[in-house]
């Protein structure tokens, strides 16, 4: 006899451990707030390309099995997808799976989504950001449902149905969870200007780096940071050293969640240089920390306090000091969604038998999820 209920969840990747925060910080969110609000709801998770090592582990009390996919291309790619499958196969075999939730619409979502159609499964996608973009192919192959369609923001909604004509019919946003943030009161503003993510073209920090310059001639005192680590962190430490910038600009490598907390309790303006983001998970955090943040991209369809939009990099440079030198500034938190309702609001997509029949209450009694036909 099958035991309990179970959701299995597909994602690229997750963390090998649980001291690596810094891996897919909204997919682990998602996972722990669904653990935390059904804890008696069996979560499988498959780990396909990294962790790089195959094996079954605990992370947070979640089973976790890891395929190290990561570097299997043409044939091996085939004995990946089989021994996904053979997975599937066996946790169905064992367990009363209530459905498949797949993280990003892409190869693995194609899988998922070939395995629940043949077992009569419900299948719904998260769309968390490079997936909505026109390079994504795999959208063709999967053909998903309107209803299956999950995305992290309105920006992604717009986003897909541009790229390939299919327009998610929910929204399950990015979020934080509160309960993350370090106890503090009123830590000291000293940090002006910080900056976190991975050191990849796509987030542009050359150009983080040139407004650091630009607001030193202004602020020769200024103080920024950087957290993360990637292929470009050479590149950005050269470009510090010919900008005569070591007294302003340091980068802090990799941190844990908790150390990034604390450096955004202490900073006055976020700055996210990025060309393109789905919901930036340190730009909500960002706000919540009592940071004012500035950003090219903007994924909501309305204002939010102490999130500055700009268009061109003349406008960052402008805001961002015109927010450090007002002395008499707000810096006070801006909280905009929490993981456990959007955790709660994916849960009941996969709880009714129907969910499009219920598309009024899910508005009303979790707004956070939200349909736009």
């Amino acid at each position: 006899m099958k035991d309990s209920k179970t959701l299995v969840i597909l994602s690229p990747a997750f963390p090998e451990n649980e001291a690596a925060t810094y891996w897919v910080p909204s997919q682990q969110l998602m996972v722990k707030s669904l653990k935390r609000n059904y804890p008696e709801l069996n979560i499988i998770v498959l780990a396909i390309l990294y962790p790089y090592h195959t094996s079954s582990y605990q992370w947070n009390g979640i089973n976790i099995t890891s395929f190290n996919g990561m570097h299997k291309r043409k044939f091996r790619r085939i004995s990946l997808w089989r021994n996904i499958w053979r997975k599937l196969k066996s946790v169905s075999n064992e367990h009363n799976i209530i459905g498949i939730f797949s993280f990003w619409c892409g190869e693995f979502a194609f899988i998922g989504n070939r395995f629940a159609k043949k077992h009569s499964l419900k299948h719904l996608i998260w769309i968390c950001g490079q997936d909505a973009r026109k390079l994504n192919k795999w959208v063709r192959f999967i053909r998903p449902e309107e209803d299956q369609l999950l995305a992290m923001s309105w920006s992604l909604v717009n986003e897909f149905y541009k790229n390939h004509g299919i327009k998610p019919k929910y929204i399950v946003s990015n979020a934080i969870d509160p309960q993350s943030f370090p106890q503090s009161t009123s830590p000291a503003k000293d940090i002006d200007i910080l900056g976190v993510g991975s050191f990849e073209p796509l987030k542009r920090y050359d150009l983080f780096t040139g407004i650091i310059k630009a607001l030193s001639s202004s602020l020769p005192e200024i103080k920024a940071f950087h957290c993360g680590i990637g292929r470009e962190k050479e590149k950005i430490e050269s470009l510090i050293g010919r900008l005569h910038l070591k007294n302003n600009l340091q980068l802090l490598d990799g941190k844990t969640q908790e150390e990034v907390l604390q450096l955004m309790q202490r900073t006055k303006v976020f700055l996210h240089t990025s060309n393109y983001e789905g919901f930036s998970t340190v730009c909500l955090e960002a706000l919540y920390a009592g940071a004012h943040v500035i950003s090219f991209c903007y994924p909501l369809d309305h204002a939010v306090p102490h999130w500055h939009i700009v268009n061109s990099e003349e406008e960052m440079k402008t805001k961002a000091l015109e927010i450090l030198q007002n002395h008499r500034q707000d810096y006070s938190p801006v909280m905009l969604y929490s993981m456990d309702d959007s955790a709660n609001a994916a849960m009941k997509l996969f709880e009714e038998e129907s969910a499009t029949d219920n598309k009024i209450l899910y508005k009303e009694q979790y707004p956070i999820l939200n349909n736009y036909e």
